[in-house]
């Protein structure tokens, strides 16, 4: 049972994994080199790695369970007081909506290769640079161009399947899973309001979510729980919650990665300005396929999505977003190191460079260092909606980090707010490919965000 990818390839991503956890792989990789394609060989050599203890030096404290997780958190505020009218805090559910596919359509043509891993021996920011300037597009104020000289100078190009997202195509927010977890939050708190937990989620999953639609930590989850499911009725086993345990970490080297984070904003909308609420909710779908950091990424996450509908302050923003997080995590001391390289870069191309080198260690598709250049992202615009998520696309894993730093600025300043060059070409429609959402008005989604937020905040 292989799934994302073949059983060698996730026995090779899972050295990496285990290092980062804090183990001793020392002559893993080695060992590694030697093993053929036999399955028992691979999964003898699987389960020896995940036996493996986190050293007695690792400096981080890492829990699982939300409880520990809540024991670990600095202060901050757990729910903020909402004075605004109706209009106004409908136009930030509004601005959020809108944001998240701006700025999913901003990155989405360059999500490959080229610009996440880089290539030519640039890193990807630089091949970001290379393409808009090779359009007489720098610096970026407006959707990726179709051509640039960049393609015949450096062999880049964009992604095939993403042209109806280039600048000189698009009128509405393409299909992607940036937005069918989006989508899917909305979806879920319809249907469910906060009363369900990750067995339930992954029931939600089988029942409106196609295996093909999936990658990565969310495949391996997906075709993991239904080793511990049945495909009709919803009867849960005592045995739950070792089921799901077992669920996100079996055979799934990328717990870590980014898809947690960017399933939230759907629950982050619905729990405005109740981060604490939001968090929780992120953990119980996050915990689902994700663990530590991949977890902890989507919890921040959703606080600041929440916090953003009324915390005017970028600082305290990201502090609201931090006191929902272990405090002594990887993620908690990068972000650290992020908002330092935020407040201090004087331009785009310098914050991307030292993004860059402080978290290159990392796969281009991990939770840390995408979170990372997020925050550098929104602190050094400033409260600017297009600097923040022009800035956010600059490598890695492009269309999920403009569509996260769109969500929290368009709920930041409002829809009213976001330039009519970004908003007026996705002529208010989305394509999710979630049945009763493709296509939908984007401003549709808004009110039934808004309409969930109204129950929820009256529990």
């Amino acid at each position: 049972m292989a799934g994302w990818t073949t059983l060698k390839n996730l026995v090779k991503e899972e050295i990496r994994q285990r290092k980062e956890e804090g183990c001793n792989v020392k002559g893993y990789d080695e060992r590694f080199e030697t093993l053929g394609e036999d399955k028992q060989q691979l999964m003898a050599f699987y389960n020896e790695l995940s036996s493996l203890e986190i050293s007695k030096d690792f400096p981080f404290y890492e829990p699982i369970e939300l409880e520990d997780i809540r024991k670990t958190r600095i202060d901050g505020p757990r729910k903020l007081n909402i004075v605004e009218s109706e209009e106004m805090l409908k136009d930030r559910f509004n601005g959020a909506w809108l944001g998240r596919s701006i700025g999913c359509a901003l990155g989405k043509p360059i999500e490959c290769g080229h610009y996440m891993a880089g290539s030519g021996g640039r890193p990807g920011w630089k091949n970001v640079e290379l393409w808009f300037k090779g359009a007489n597009a720098w610096p970026i104020s407006n959707y990726v161009p179709a051509h640039s000289t960049a393609e015949e100078e450096f062999g880049l190009d964009t992604i095939g399947w993403s042209n109806a997202s280039l600048l000189e195509n698009i009128k509405f927010m393409q299909t992607d899973d940036d937005i069918r977890y989006t989508v899917l939050g909305l979806k879920l708190l319809e249907e469910k309001g906060i009363d369900w937990d990750s067995w339930d989620l992954g029931k939600f999953w089988h029942e409106n979510l196609p295996y093909q639609m999936v990658c990565t930590a969310e495949a391996q989850a997906y075709l993991n729980f239904t080793e511990v499911t049945v495909n009709y009725g919803q009867i849960k086993p005592e045995n739950s919650k070792a089921d799901i345990a077992w669920v996100r970490s079996y055979l799934n080297p990328y717990r870590e990665w980014i898809g947690a984070y960017i399933r939230v904003d759907g629950y982050a909308y619905g729990a405005a300005g109740n981060p604490e609420l939001a968090a929780k909710l992120a953990y119980n779908d996050a915990s689902f396929s994700h663990v530590k950091n991949g977890v902890y990424g989507a919890m921040f996450f959703s606080a600041v999505i929440s916090a953003a509908f009324v915390e005017k302050d970028i600082d305290k923003l990201i502090e609201i977003g931090l006191s929902e997080i272990p405090n002594n995590c990887r993620l908690y001391h990068d972000l650290r190191k992020a908002i330092a390289i935020g407040k201090e870069a004087t331009d785009q191309l310098q914050l991307a460079e030292r993004i860059y080198e402080a978290f290159k260690h990392y796969d281009p598709v991990h939770t840390n260092n995408n979170a990372a250049l997020c925050v550098a992202s929104i602190v050094f615009a400033n409260g600017d909606f297009e600097k923040a998520i022009t800035t956010s696309v600059m490598g890695w894993d492009t269309d999920c980090n403009g569509a996260t730093v769109g969500s929290i600025m368009g709920a930041f300043v409002g829809a009213k707010n976001i330039p009519e060059k970004w908003s007026k070409p996705l002529n208010d429609t989305l394509y999710s490919a979630i049945p009763g959402f493709h296509p939908i008005a984007i401003s549709e989604c808004a009110q039934r965000s808004y309409n969930v937020f109204n129950k929820i905040r009256n529990l």
